[in-house]
């Protein structure tokens, strides 16, 4: 993956991300932490991201919600129409997953994801930028 992903706990770190994102003319994934769909929901991750957008209107930006390896959460991710999602279950379910997607026009991603997270990061709006300038 060459986008930038930003992972974020928070409304809050997410227009800080968009932020950066828009004062750079950048675009930015804003991601959840590794198996969040678990403990937040879909619906939780799709609307604070929805909610960013809307109070950064400018920023370029797509998201991904990390399902852990939990094939039921990424089905149930699809349904509330998050159109990207992480799974790090077996390859066997990872490809039947993918094929559900790709017949659905939502997008599955297995691998690894190089990514900045916020949740201990003092400034978060300097880290954002740094990380949205880092050279690839």
């Amino acid at each position: 993956m060459n986008e930038r992903v930003i992972i974020i706990h928070s409304l809050e770190q997410a227009v800080t991300a968009l932020k950066a994102a828009r004062d750079l003319d950048l675009p930015v994934t804003l991601a959840s932490p590794p198996g969040a769909a678990a403990y937040t929901g879909a619906l939780w991750f799709r609307e604070v991201v929805k909610q960013a957008e809307r109070e950064v209107p400018q920023a370029e930006v797509s998201s991904i919600l990390d399902c852990g390896d939990k094939p039921g959460l990424v089905m149930a991710a699809f349904r509330q129409g998050v159109l990207r999602v992480r799974f790090t279950g077996p390859k066997a379910a990872a490809d039947k997953l993918r094929a559900i997607a790709e017949a659905e026009s939502h997008h599955l991603i297995t691998g690894p994801l190089e990514a900045l997270d916020l949740l201990d990061v003092a400034d978060k709006a300097q880290a954002c930028r740094d990380w949205l300038n880092k050279e690839t």
